[in-house]
This record gives C-alpha cells, sequence and structure tokens, in this order.
C-alpha cells in the first residue's frame, strides 16, 4: 500500500484523534488535580461538539437510507450498552496505582476504550462520506478526546502516577481509533450498501456516549445553568460551522 493511499490518511486522521487525548495530561505539569468543576465544564463543551457531529452523521446517512441509518444508530447503542455491561462485571488494573483506587483509573481506561472503537469507525465511515465531513468527524473526536484524557489523569496524577504515565494510558485509551478507522473504511467503500449503517452506528455511539456518560459527569459536578449554556453554545458552533463549510 502506497502513502497516497487513502486508507494512509485515514490512519493519520485516526491517529491524531488519538494523541489527542495524551493532551489532557498537560494541566498536570502545574496542577496536581483539577476541580470537580473544570472538568465538568470540559465535559459539557465536548458534548455539544460530540452531539453536533452526530447530528452531522445522521443527516450524511439518511442521504443513503434512512431506515438503514436508524438500524446503524440502534446497533451502535446496542454496542456500546453490551460493552459497559461487560466493564461492570470484570475488574482491571493499572501499572502506577494499586489498591482500591486502581479499579476506578482502569474502569475509566476500560471504558474510554471501548468508546473508541466507536469512534474509530466513525472517522473511517465519515471518510467514506466526503472528506468536509471526515475533517468535521475528526475534528470534533479529537476535542472531545482532551477531557477524557484530562479525567484519566485526574484519577491516576494525585495517587502518584508519572505524568508521562497519564499521557501514554489517554493515549492507549484512544489507540482502537485509527486502528478501526481504516477497516471501517475500506469496508464502507467496498460495500456501499453498508454506508448508512455504519454511519448510523456511529451516529448512535457517540449520542448515547453523550448522554449516558459525559452529560451525567458534566451536570453531576457542574452548576447547571452553566453546563446547560455550554453544551447549547458548543452545539449551536458545531451545526453552524458544518453549515458553513
Amino acid at each position: 500500500m502506497s502513502w497516497s493511499h487513502p486508507a494512509v490518511l485515514v490512519f493519520v486522521y485516526g491517529a491524531i484523534t488519538a494523541v489527542a487525548t495524551g493532551l489532557g495530561a498537560l494541566p498536570f505539569l502545574f496542577v496536581r488535580s483539577l476541580s470537580a468543576r473544570t472538568i465538568a465544564y470540559a465535559n459539557a463543551v465536548a458534548a455539544g461538539l460530540m452531539l453536533g457531529a452526530s447530528f452531522g452523521l445522521a443527516a450524511e446517512g439518511s442521504d443513503y437510507g434512512g431506515w438503514q441509518t436508524f438500524v446503524g444508530v440502534l446497533l451502535g447503542v446496542a454496542f456500546i450498552l453490551a460493552t459497559r455491561r461487560f466493564l461492570d462485571r470484570h475488574e482491571v488494573e493499572v501499572g502506577d496505582v494499586r489498591g482500591a483506587d486502581a479499579r476506578r483509573v482502569l474502569l475509566i481506561v476500560a471504558v474510554m476504550t471501548v468508546h473508541s472503537f466507536a469512534e474509530g469507525v466513525a472517522i473511517g465511515s465519515s471518510f467514506a462520506g466526503g472528506m468536509t465531513l471526515a475533517a468535521l468527524i475528526t475534528v470534533a473526536i479529537a476535542v472531545h478526546n482532551i477531557p477524557e484524557g484530562v479525567a484519566i489523569s485526574a484519577v491516576m496524577r494525585p495517587r502518584g502516577a508519572s505524568l508521562l504515565s497519564c499521557a501514554g494510558w489517554s493515549i492507549f485509551s484512544s489507540l482502537p481509533q485509527p486502528l478501526m478507522a481504516v477497516p471501517a473504511y475500506l469496508f464502507v467503500d467496498a460495500f456501499r450498501p453498508a454506508l448508512p449503517y455504519g454511519i448510523g452506528f456511529a451516529a448512535g455511539a457517540m449520542v448515547f456516549m453523550v448522554l449516558a456518560e459525559l452529560l451525567p459527569e458534566a451536570f453531576g459536578k457542574g452548576p447547571r445553568p452553566i453546563v446547560g449554556l455550554l453544551v447549547s453554545l458548543s452545539l449551536i458552533a458545531m451545526l453552524l460551522f458544518q453549515a458553513f463549510l
């Protein structure tokens, strides 16, 4: 496969979103922990961007088939529900953190990693739908990944983990994005009838992540009016950005 092959570009975009997760560790160069309110605000902004991106995916998928996109949305939601249930029944560990804190750290990393599979599908599927949509989805996911990195680091850093370890585990949680983006792109490109299913799957998974993960955490740790305002503004900004492009 040559460097000019579209799949290489898909992998590079996916790798960018993965590396962006490591940026969540940067604030801990200066502090050992971040306030719950700051993390709530970051999650609120990410939630709005992800919702806007999901609406873009759903609209794109409907151009190829409305009911097929809807089936894909249901499959995406079912996928996230199944993986969350699986994680609830298993314990995980992380190198620098021991004892009771390790379970919380690894649960967060595991949840973020599972989410990344759906986000990788979103990147690959969006490329099959065009470069403009691909750029929007990649930017949205990259921005969304930063507070995920913050969340991971906020648990690890105060418990003695090194800054490098925080960044490394954050990036690790997003590695499925470039790994899943390429086969998703190749599959959808080769089998055009699957495109609305793939796009709907990504949209459903992202919307469910926002509603089940980001928003409850944001509303639980931050003032509801401010969180609601940030979600609304970031959602509108993403929709306007898509309309402008």
